[in-house]
This record gives C-alpha cells, sequence and structure tokens, in this order.
C-alpha cells in the first residue's frame, strides 16, 4: 500500500449528529475522532442535538486540537471534498465544508483532494 495517503479524514454526518474520524490506512485504525454525540462538545451547543454548520464547525475545532496533541497536526491528512459532498448530499456540503475550514484555519496540515473546483469555501 501507498503511504502518500496515511491519514484520511471520514466523516459521518445524521440528522442528529456530525462525527469526524482521521484514519490511519496503514493500521487500518481510527487515530482520533470528533463528534457532536460526545457530551461535552454537545452540552456546549445552543442548538442541542441539532446539526448545523456551526456544530459542524466545532466537530472540527475540536479535531484540530486533539490532533495537535496527539503530534499530527503537520502530518498530512487527506480528504476528498467531492466524494464526502457527493455521499452526504448537497444538502450538507455546508457542513462539511465547515469542518474542513475548521481544520484548515486551527493549523492542520490538510489536504482537499478536489475536483478541480478551485474557488474558495466558506
Amino acid at each position: 500500500m501507498s503511504l502518500a495517503k496515511r491519514y484520511v479524514l471520514r466523516l459521518f454526518i445524521s440528522l442528529k449528529y456530525v462525527t469526524a474520524n482521521v484514519v490511519d490506512r496503514q493500521s487500518g485504525r481510527i487515530v482520533t475522532t470528533a463528534s457532536t454525540a460526545e457530551r461535552p462538545l454537545r452540552d456546549g451547543l445552543e442548538c442541542g442535538h441539532a446539526c448545523n454548520a456551526k456544530a459542524a464547525a466545532a466537530v472540527g475545532e475540536v479535531l484540530a486540537m486533539r490532533l495537535k496533541v496527539d503530534g499530527l497536526a503537520q502530518e498530512p491528512i487527506h480528504a476528498n471534498a467531492a466524494k464526502e459532498v457527493a455521499k452526504k448530499g448537497f444538502k450538507n456540503q455546508t457542513k462539511v465544508w465547515a469542518i474542513l475550514n475548521a481544520l484548515r484555519n486551527h493549523g492542520v496540515n490538510l489536504h482537499i483532494d478536489d475536483d478541480g473546483d478551485h474557488r474558495r469555501h466558506v
């Protein structure tokens, strides 16, 4: 297996929760995770159980902090934005980009494998 994309970001979005995992493809294990299902994060959100872009951004921030603690913030972490939006549906694209932008803004070495759309995403 090529180690070019060793760490990969995987997102899970439901009506109630947002979960982001960083997976080590070499070992097949989850390295770190963050989710709105976690009590401290859920209690900190004013939306309660609602899954919105603000909650998704909070998940991205928590994941970024956990990556820094684990010493993985400078490792290249790959995410395929077009694939994630296609899998999650058009209605969830703001949540996907909220997570990706939060990771990027908090200093994570995020490599976005896109479909060629190089416009700035907010």
